[in-house]
Order: structure tokens, then C-alpha cells, then sequence
């Protein structure tokens, strides 16, 4: 029979999840604690008679979940790679997989409100950024300032982030999996090595001699970058995206420029007209959730990488 009472301290007495994250690894175990006791409530039965799975909401999520169940069946995603944010929305399989996992994790509401009706609510949904914990950055504006009050959800692209994140999922994996339990700690430890030697290689990367380290984005995606990388923002063109830029953030833009040629770093595809009227700019697609990438650390040092080198451009 489930012993939900049991579950928090078979989990924090295994040190190596717990090292530097004490807060965040017991948080997560009593949210894991109310939706199994949920679970019981509204289904009746316990959790050994479900499918011992684990879903996740999108992209990045996705990549951080296969590093830690590396050698194990990986997490069902919820979203296609891309539909990050306001993007993307669920379909009736997509319900029958909520149903049907152990466990759902998501960002939340700040990030994903397109999943916020079927999740919000769901007993067995966990939302990362419920929890106390993680490097957090407040919103910008066009010109770079803090915006009192607001949160900006990447952060994933934050590297301790990033190994934060899969310490909570191999306590959640665990969770639906006792029996590789072992693995998804040496997974998440490997993993945690692999992305400081990542932030190693890219920190010995140097712009030229007199380029200063500033950016400008077309919308602000990727401040959870910047300390790893030493380098700042000085301006985007929008707050969103969707939005097209005003003639007067070009001038802005223009007269508050800190290198000859600027990076401008964006999501899509940027118009010849807008390049134009921001020239000389040298132009870096990089999408947020690292789409196109099949593994989370090169994902993010390939990212890293090629910012980088759109502001070392002359």
C-alpha cells in the first residue's frame, strides 16, 4: 500500500540530489507528496497500478529530462519543439497523457499559459517555477531596464539553472521509477560536469580587442546567458516578438549604440528593412528553447558559441 509519508525522507536522505539545493529538493517533495495524495482521492487506486511515467511540457524541459534518464525509457512532451511560451496547445491525446502519467511538469503559468487551464488543477501537475528557488531575473524593457514586479521564466538558459532543474527531475523520475533510482543520480551528476565544462570552453572564447561585451535582441530571450557568457544587453527592438518595433526604438537603438557594428540576437528571421535602418548589425537566429538541438549541453553551448561570435562581426 502507498505510503505517501514515507516519500520526503527517502528522498532527502540521498545527499547527492541534495548538494547545494536542500530548499528546492524539498519543495519538491512535498508538491510530489500532495499530488500523490490527490491522486489517490480522485482516482481511487495507487500509484504502483499506474504506468510509472513522467511527462514534461515542452522543449527544453524535454532535453533536460533525457539527460537524466539517459539508458531508461524517456519523458512523454507534451508540446512540439518551438511551442514555447504563448505557443502551441494541447490536443485529446495530449489530455489522455496527462491522465495517464505519474507525474506532469511544466514551468508554469509566467511561461506556458496555453497549459494553465489543463494543468493548473491537475493533481498530479508539478510547476518548476512554483518552487522558491533558481536564479530569477526580472523583465526589461527596450532599453535594457528591470521591470519592478515581473519575472522572466527562461530559465533553463541559466546553466546552474539548468543543473538545478535536473536534480528536481531525478527526484521526480525517481519517484515513477524507484528501480533506476541509482542511474538517474549518475545521469544527473554526469550531466552537471558536462555543462561546467561547456561554460568552460565558451568562457575561454574573447571578443576582439576594443569591442565592448553588449547585445541588442530583437526581443529579450536570453539575459539568463549573459552571466555565463560575460556579456550584456543594450537594447532590444520589442517586448514581444509578435509585436513590430517602433520608429522610435530604431533611433533609440541607433543613438545609444556601444559598438560600431552591433549583434542583434533573435528568434526569427529579421527583414532586410530592419537591418537596414539598424546597420551596421551582424544578425544570430537563436530560438529560446533550443529547438533544433538533440541534447541540451551542446544545445546551449552552440547557442553561446554563435552570440559570441555575431558580436565578435566587424
Amino acid at each position: 500500500m502507498f505510503q505517501p509519508q514515507s516519500m520526503p525522507s527517502a528522498l532527502t536522505n540521498n545527499k547527492a540530489y541534495l548538494i547545494g539545493h536542500d530548499t528546492l529538493l524539498s519543495q519538491v517533495a512535498k508538491i510530489m507528496l500532495v499530488a500523490g495524495v490527490s491522486l489517490l482521492l480522485l482516482v481511487g487506486i495507487t500509484p504502483r497500478a499506474q504506468a510509472a511515467s513522467v511527462s514534461v511540457s515542452n522543449y527544453p524541459l524535454y532535453l533536460l529530462s533525457k539527460e537524466v534518464t539517459k539508458g531508461t525509457p524517456t519523458a512523454k512532451r507534451l508540446l512540439k519543439p518551438g511551442d514555447v511560451g504563448h505557443h502551441g496547445s494541447l490536443s485529446p491525446s495530449d489530455i489522455k497523457t496527462i491522465q495517464d502519467s505519474q507525474y506532469v511538469v511544466w514551468f508554469g503559468h509566467t511561461l506556458e499559459p496555453n497549459l494553465t487551464e489543463a494543468l493548473k488543477k491537475a493533481p498530479n501537475a508539478i510547476s518548476l517555477l512554483s518552487f522558491k528557488a533558481f536564479t530569477r531575473q526580472p523583465l526589461r524593457d527596450v532599453q535594457g531596464q528591470p521591470i519592478k514586479g515581473t519575472e522572466d521564466p527562461h530559465i533553463w538558459l541559466n546553466p546552474d539553472n539548468a543543473k538545478a532543474i535536473t536534480r528536481a527531475l531525478a527526484v521526480i523520475h525517481s519517484r515513477a521509477d524507484p528501480k533506476n533510482a541509482a542511474l538517474y543520480q549518475r545521469n544527473t551528476a554526469d550531466f552537471a560536469k558536462r555543462m561546467d565544462a561547456a561554460v568552460s570552453r565558451v568562457n575561454q572564447r574573447k571578443l576582439p580587442a576594443g569591442t565592448k561585451n553588449s547585445y541588442w535582441a530583437y526581443h529579450d530571450a536570453y539575459q539568463y546567458l549573459e552571466p555565463a557568457l560575460n556579456i550584456r544587453l543594450t537594447g532590444t527592438l520589442t517586448t514581444d516578438h509578435h509585436l513590430p518595433p517602433k520608429a522610435s526604438q530604431f533611433r533609440w537603438l541607433q543613438a545609444n549604440r556601444s559598438n560600431p557594428s552591433m549583434c542583434l540576437v533573435a528568434q526569427n528571421q529579421v527583414s532586410s528593412g530592419i537591418q537596414n535602418k539598424l546597420a551596421p548589425v551582424a544578425v544570430t537566429i537563436q530560438i529560446e528553447d533550443m529547438s533544433a538541438a538533440k541534447d541540451f549541453v551542446s544545445g546551449w553551448q552552440q547557442m553561446a558559441g554563435d552570440i559570441l561570435s555575431c558580436m565578435a562581426k566587424k
